[in-house]
């Protein structure tokens, strides 16, 4: 039996303010805005086990084949979370890789986010966007150590 066609869609992201967040995302991390929808809120509810009204507004935004899905809501009351800690089971940050650390992190705060305390070294650092989402960024040397991802253009003969 042949296997399915699986593709990776997105990651979502829920954030209080859309254009806080976009300007963190596009201005501080280089995202490049893609599109954006508003759903009706009859699959919308039952896709998210959320009770209507929802007012959901989806906007996505695309780094390196990566799409990251920036959800509203215009009719709900957001919850703030707990902040994201490495042992808490779920997802835990998204990583990037700088060519200058130090300059990305002098802009950090211009952009909304912070930077978290004690992890700041010459290789990485943590931050968090303007809604509490925990980076980690990597200086690009670590490229230099990867070996190749399967699957990619390097691999295509083996």
């Amino acid at each position: 039996m042949a296997r399915p066609r699986i593709v990776f869609n997105h990651v979502g992201l829920c954030v209080a303010d859309t254009a806080r967040s976009r300007r963190f995302y596009e201005g501080l991390l280089g995202f490049m805005y893609w599109w954006e929808l508003e759903p009706p809120d009859e699959g919308t509810g039952q896709l998210l086990q959320l009770d209507k009204p929802i007012g959901l507004h989806a906007t996505y935004l695309v780094r390196d084949g990566l799409v990251l899905e920036l959800l509203a809501y215009s009719h709900r009351v957001l919850r703030a979370g707990s902040d994201r800690v490495m042992d808490q089971v779920g997802l835990t940050h998204l990583s990037l890789s700088v060519s200058d650390l130090g300059e990305l992190l002098a802009a950090v705060e211009r952009f909304g986010g912070s930077i978290v305390e004690g992890t700041v070294t010459d290789q990485s650092a943590m931050v968090r966007d303007p809604d509490g989402q925990l980076l980690e960024l990597l200086s690009d040397a670590w490229l230099a150590v990867l070996p190749p991802r399967p699957g990619s253009a390097t691999n295509a003969t083996i």
